[in-house]
């Protein structure tokens, strides 16, 4: 069981859509907390993350040499140097 705090103003509107609506304020408050809660678990972590992605640029080109660079180092380790 859950208790909510409403300020007068989302109070007034919630009471009004609802009246629209032809339901109670319960009601209409356990609709809309379930279409967002299904919204936002439908989202995959592209979506939730589509305000960040892309925000940083890390210049890019570093991994391209990872490879030799990783086989170097066994290298070295192989001759002990």
């Amino acid at each position: 069981m859950r208790s909510l705090r409403l300020d007068s103003h989302l109070d007034e509107l919630t009471c009004k859509a609802a009246a629209i609506e032809g339901s109670s304020v319960s009601e209409f408050m356990r609709r809309a907390i379930m279409e967002r809660a299904e919204r936002t678990l439908a989202g995959g972590a592209r979506e939730r993350l589509h305000d960040v992605i892309g925000a940083v640029n890390g210049g890019g080109g570093h991994a391209r040499n990872s490879g030799s660079a990783f086989a170097d180092l066994l290298a070295q380790r192989r001759t002990g140097e």
